[in-house]
């Protein structure tokens, strides 16, 4: 499942978690569905964190240049 349909379903269980109108067995396996998928949505984007430091370390030796995102250029 790509990163993507990770978060749409994430976002999807939250909305019915919301409403309140689950059952209490519902309620828990939609959480430990969620709980799960942000598990691995995490595991990915540490796998892409370390993608992009190694990218950025580049060939002549320059350190690594992690990616910051609030930096206004």
């Amino acid at each position: 499942m790509k990163l993507e349909e990770m978060m749409n379903r994430i976002e999807e269980i939250s909305r019915i978690l919301e409403k309140g109108e689950s059952s209490l067995e519902d309620s828990i396996a939609l959480y430990e569905e969620a709980a799960g998928l942000i598990r691995k949505a995490a595991e990915l984007l540490d796998q892409a964190e370390q993608k992009v430091m190694i990218l950025t370390s580049g060939k002549d030796g320059v350190g690594v240049a992690p990616f910051d995102a609030g930096k206004d250029e």
